[in-house]
């Protein structure tokens, strides 16, 4: 007798919900950051380790679940949505819980610390990355409704509004990029060059998040477009 596959069944009626699960744990380990950036500052790294460990599993999460949706998404769909524009969408979600994973794991595999001077500023960059990974979160959470108007009337100026509070947090988290490179350019000669070098990496990596998440956003907005 054939055993069903609930995973299966799921995508028989519709791919969108397993996409918006999958950002959703994509936007968890992203979340994550804000208290592991509280843990470093504190130079409490047992405490640092267990929030990386948790980014760490919601990154093996969420790479699952991509596996799932790139192995059951049918090849068509009674959708307004070419496959390969949902599978890009996926891959641009999938970059938010990397970049949260490979931030945690720079930064305990070298036990980094912040110079007191710029901890204020980190703590406001993280956030402010996060938040643009939040704001792609509330998006894609819309897809399912456009789908439903077929990508037209009050629910497409909704998310268009939404794409765009997100590309004006982007711009914020670029803004405060600027002023971290700028602290740490004067800090430079007081610190050791390796400690410098890997501290510009994390101020891009961060950076990064912040890029994912208008990726995603940028894609949806293709989706809108067609």
């Amino acid at each position: 007798m054939a055993i069903s596959n609930p995973f299966s069944n799921l995508f028989g009626r519709s791919p969108i919900k397993p996409m918006q699960e999958h950002m959703a744990v994509a936007v968890k380990a992203a979340a994550e950051l804000e208290s592991f950036f509280d843990r470093v500052i504190a130079d409490d790294w047992d405490q640092a380790e267990a929030v990386q460990k948790r980014i760490t599993d919601l990154e093996h999460e969420a790479d699952a679940l991509k596996k799932q949706l790139r192995l059951h998404l049918p090849k068509s769909l009674f959708l307004p949505v070419p496959r390969t524009d949902l599978l890009e969408l996926l891959s641009q979600q999938d970059k938010i819980a990397n970049c949260a994973k490979d931030i945690a794991g720079i930064m305990l595999g070298r036990k980094m610390t912040i110079p007191p001077s710029m901890q204020e500023k980190t703590v406001a960059y993280v956030n402010a990355a996060v938040k643009a990974s939040d704001q792609a979160l509330v998006a894609i959470n819309e897809l399912d409704e456009l789908l439903e108007t077929g990508f037209s009337g009050h629910e497409l100026s909704i998310v268009e509004k939404m794409i765009q509070e997100l590309d004006a947090l982007e711009r914020k988290t670029d803004q405060l990029e600027v002023d971290m490179r700028a602290t740490l350019f004067h800090l430079e000669a007081d610190l050791p060059p390796v400690d410098v070098m890997f501290l510009y990496r994390v101020i891009d990596w961060i950076g990064d998040l912040a890029n994912r998440a208008q990726d995603v956003g940028s894609r949806l907005q293709l989706l809108l477009a067609r």
